[in-house]
């Protein structure tokens, strides 16, 4: 499923045009994005937790040359999927 597929989806279940549901499904991405960026986490309940991740900076190695490179220190966004999406799968 990609994006449109969703706001397809999306516009069915709730009765809305795809317009709508476009912009549904954008502010939800934003504000999830937003809260993660403010260091916040996102829980919905039943279905996951939306939570950022430090990744300490290391060394690693060019396969082809073998040579040491170093890699930064980053964030890594990570989803947890909660009870109810894991029930609701199997």
């Amino acid at each position: 499923m990609n994006k449109n597929d969703l706001v397809t989806a999306v516009a069915g279940a709730a009765g809305l045009s795809k317009a709508d549901a476009a912009k549904a499904v954008d502010g939800v991405f934003e504000a999830i994005t937003s809260a993660l960026k403010g260091g916040d986490e996102v829980r919905l309940v039943g279905f996951g937790t939306f939570a950022v991740a430090s990744r300490a900076a290391s060394e690693g190695r060019n396969p082809r040359t073998g040579e040491k490179i170093s890699i930064p220190a980053s964030k890594q966004p990570k989803f947890k999927a909660g009870k109810g999406l894991k029930d609701g799968i199997q």
